[in-house]
C-alpha cells in the first residue's frame, strides 16, 4: 500500500517497502497512531496502535479513487470534575483526530475488506483477489 502523496505517476517496489522509513506516510497530526502492514500470499494486514480507543471512534471507507480512507475522532470529557452549586471547580476536555489515505495494491479484492478492534488494535484485513489459472488443456501444437 502507498500514501496517496505521490510526486510522480510510476510506482516501484521499493517504495512499498520502506515508505515508512521516509516522508512517503506524511501524518497527518500529533495523533496519528502507528502502522503495520504486513503481506502474506493471502492478504495485506494493516495493524494501527488504538490504545484507549473504541471501534465507535473510527470511520474506514473506500474512497472513489481506490484509496482505503481511515479517520478517528474521539472526544473525551474528564471524569475529575467537581461542582459546587453549579460551578466547575476543574473541567478538562480532549480532543483527538486522525485521518489517513492510502492507495491500495492493485491485487485487494475491495469487496471482502474488513475490520475488528481488539486489545487497542485495529485490524483492517485486505484479501487478495485470487487468481486461478485456466484448467490446463491436453493438445498439440501443429509447427508452422
Amino acid at each position: 500500500m502507498l500514501p496517496v502523496r505521490r510526486t510522480s505517476n510510476s510506482w516501484l517496489p521499493e517504495i512499498f517497502n520502506d515508505f515508512f522509513d521516509n516522508g512517503w506516510m506524511e501524518r497527518t497530526s500529533y495523533t496519528a497512531p502507528a502502522i503495520n502492514v504486513i503481506e502474506n500470499e493471502k492478504e495485506y494486514e494493516l495493524e494501527l496502535a488504538a490504545p484507549g480507543l473504541s471501534k465507535e471512534d473510527f470511520k474506514i471507507q473506500l474512497d472513489g479513487e481506490g484509496n482505503l480512507v481511515i479517520n478517528m475522532e474521539k472526544r473525551t470529557e474528564n471524569k475529575e470534575e467537581e461542582k459546587k452549586k453549579g460551578r466547575f471547580l476543574r473541567r478538562e476536555f480532549s480532543y483527538e483526530k486522525f485521518h489517513q489515505r492510502l492507495m491500495l495494491p492493485d491485487d485487494v479484492d475491495i469487496e471482502k475488506i474488513d475490520a475488528k478492534m481488539e486489545n487497542g488494535v485495529l485490524n483492517v484485513h485486505l484479501p487478495k483477489i485470487v487468481k486461478t489459472l485456466p484448467a490446463a488443456e491436453h493438445r498439440t501444437i501443429d509447427i508452422k
